[in-house]
């Protein structure tokens, strides 16, 4: 099988790269330049969330599917920076040239991608290939909109219609699945300023499973996976959550209830 992989990334606002680019006092601390960024971008353009180019990677979590089995995991080690996640996303796709899957991820996540591995200097031939190194490419790369190398669910339900878009916390719990546990987007910034990463990765990851989940079953409703073959991706996945360590893997599998007929 072509191998999957399912992602999802976590940010922050890059307070370094505020700095730089306004004129503010020194002496401000970080939080103070984060809570001033958020106040005059509310202030300009009606909400506070940051431009992509200046949200700053703190975590991405991944589900990978291949003949091997399943995994599911963070990549990097805790106190790895953001040019080392980077690194590490574009170097999977480089060894494995899986299928990507996302949820918003062409609305946000991969656009932050592009900026911050631009800013950091990160190469990433094999996702950049339009058609020059492998023809294959010039008609199904990672970078087009309706190409299906990257598979954005939410993008591709909805029609590519912004108006018919829906939450992924919202559609897992209604085909069955968990949904969000315990935090959500808009707390990231507060988890991290409180040192909370720990528990930024773990929401990310169990994120990212709900993301691999409706993907399994958006496979059913192209009739690529059968309804059994649906059972045996579910089983899977519990029972390699419940050899897993980790809180948030016990939460998840408690709060996951069997989908409906």
């Amino acid at each position: 099988m072509t191998p999957v992989l399912v992602f999802d990334i976590e940010t922050v606002p890059d307070v370094a790269g505020l700095r730089k680019l306004n004129a503010w006092d020194s002496s401000l601390t970080d939080l103070e330049v984060a809570e001033r960024a958020f106040a005059e971008r509310e202030a300009s353009t009606g909400r506070s969330f940051m431009p992509h180019y200046l949200q700053r990677i703190v975590a991405i979590s991944c589900v990978f599917r291949d003949d091997d089995g399943l995994r599911v995991r963070s990549l990097g080690d805790i106190e790895d920076g953001e040019s080392k996640l980077i690194h590490d996303f574009f170097k999977t796709v480089e060894r494995y040239t899986p299928q990507l899957v996302s949820w918003n991820g062409g609305g946000f996540d991969l656009p932050v991608l592009h900026y911050r591995g631009l800013i950091h200097g990160v190469a990433a031939p094999r996702y950049w290939d339009l058609g020059e190194d492998d023809r294959d490419f010039k008609y199904n790369n990672y970078i087009a909109r309706y190409h299906t190398r990257h598979l954005d669910l939410m993008d591709l339900l909805a029609m590519y219609q912004p108006r018919a878009a829906a939450p992924l916390d919202a559609l897992a719990k209604l085909c069955g699945f968990p949904g969000k546990l315990g935090m959500d987007g808009s707390q990231v910034w507060q988890a991290y300023s409180e040192g909370r990463l720990d528990e930024i990765r773990s929401y990310c990851e169990t994120d990212v499973m709900n993301t691999w989940m409706v993907y399994c079953r958006f496979q059913v409703l192209r009739g690529v996976l059968s309804p059994s073959a649906f059972e045996a991706e579910v089983a899977l996945a519990k029972a390699l959550l419940a050899s897993l360590p980790g809180q948030h893997w016990r939460e998840y599998l408690a709060a996951w209830k069997a989908p409906e007929a």
